[in-house]
């Protein structure tokens, strides 16, 4: 994102990308993008038609479940939901990545570039090469490279939570009632400290992530798990003992899961930390500020990042100004996403180590979004959120009837 917008403003860059081509893996699965940070982005990309031709509006649709498919929450993809819970379309990640990558020139993107070591503004590959620039900026994720030439205290810690991520291929066919349940769009469930999670994907497939409380982040390793945590035979053993006390359906979803399964352990980086600005050298999105997924906040955060740094990138006239211009990007970038960062992480403490979700959950989070209504919307707007959040739950219920 931050390449393509300096490309339209005149300004050359190049993204040095350490996987060998873009479809050496899987992306994972889907994104839901905000209207005041994602989207902003795209918009001023000059992205948003091609966007729009591959961004699903019906997968808005979300369901918030517990253990047995009952439902606390049902937010419907109309604009109702919309004024309520925010505009928020889904876009698988591998297209909106090939949305990006077709933006910018040839050349632009340098493939099989994974980063040794940055010393000043100057980059060591693994393969050998160097590269050095005015600018160099850390966009290199959860163990940044780059973050760790310039902070090296700032390390990310572990949550304790593990994932399993898997896949049923063309849901339709394969498991024609789990995608029913999923209805286009996601399915949110949790018990005490499990959560199971179904997301449409735009090519018919169902993306499917089971959490889990682990003490140890290299708790998949076969010696410390008691299976091949890449054996999907072994990993649908394991998971149905984790979910023996779940519903059926959560049992027939695992028994569809089809092709490839990963792993992952979730970290952060401490809320609000801030890193001592170093001339030539900057961060964004994970690099800077990672944080848990449960706010759905990460790829939108990191797109506003790109959106704000060239807006200072591009107004910039000459060195000592840009380098001013980006210590002021680092200051009002961090504040502004420091309430986010703990947004995410009190989601991840409730959803993981509280008990009675997902109902104590709901009731918090509708209760803030109710008070937050009061202090920024008019009466009427106020009524309009709150029929619509009545309707969410109006809609939980019936399904529980039926």
């Amino acid at each position: 994102m931050l390449a393509r917008l300096l490309h339209l403003g005149g300004v050359q860059a190049t993204v040095f990308e350490g996987e060998a081509s873009a479809n050496v893996r899987s992306q994972g699965g889907t994104l839901d993008l905000h209207t005041k940070s994602g989207l902003a982005a795209i918009k001023e990309a000059g992205l948003w038609d091609v966007f729009l031709s591959h961004a699903r509006y019906d997968g808005q649709y979300m369901a918030i479940v517990d253990k047995d498919l009952r439902y606390y929450i049902v937010r419907g993809a109309d604009a109702e939901s919309s004024a309520a819970f925010g505009e928020r379309p889904e876009i698988d990640r591998v297209k909106l990545r090939e949305i990006l990558l077709n933006s910018l020139p040839d050349g632009t993107v340098k493939w099989g570039h994974r980063l040794q070591k940055v010393d000043g503004t100057t980059l060591t590959f693994t393969n050998g090469t160097t590269a050095e620039f005015d600018l160099v900026v850390g966009a290199d994720g959860a163990f940044s490279k780059v973050r760790l030439s310039i902070a090296p205290e700032l390390k990310p810690e572990y949550t304790r939570v593990g994932m399993h991520d898997l896949s049923i291929p063309d849901a339709e066919k394969n498991a024609p009632e789990i995608s029913r349940i999923v209805n286009r769009g996601s399915v949110f469930a949790s018990a005490d400290g499990q959560r199971f999670t179904l997301q449409q994907m735009g090519n018919g497939s169902i993306s499917m992530g089971f959490s889990f409380v682990r003490d140890d982040p290299d708790w998949m390793k076969p010696e410390k798990c008691g299976y091949d945590a890449e054996d999907l035979a072994q990993v649908k053993k394991a998971l149905a003992k984790e979910l023996e006390h779940w519903g059926s359906e959560f049992h027939k979803a695992l028994d569809a899961a089809q092709g490839r399964t990963s792993t992952r352990s979730l970290f952060r980086l401490p809320i609000g930390r801030k890193w001592e600005h170093r001339a030539g050298v900057t961060l964004i999105g994970d690099a800077a500020h990672l944080m848990t997924p449960h706010a759905g906040e990460g790829v939108n955060q990191a797109l506003e990042d790109a959106m704000m740094l060239a807006r200072v990138i591009l107004k910039a006239q000459g060195v000592e100004e840009l380098d001013e211009g980006i210590r002021q990007f680092e200051s009002d970038m961090m504040a502004r996403v420091e309430g986010i960062q703990q947004l995410a992480w009190d989601r991840c403490q409730a959803l993981m180590f509280s008990p009675g979700v997902p109902q104590s959950l709901v009731e918090k989070v509708m209760k803030q979004r109710r008070m937050q209504v009061a202090e920024k919307l008019d009466e009427e707007q106020a009524k309009a959120v709150e029929e619509a959040m009545a309707k969410a739950q109006a809609e939980a219920n019936a399904m529980n009837r039926a």
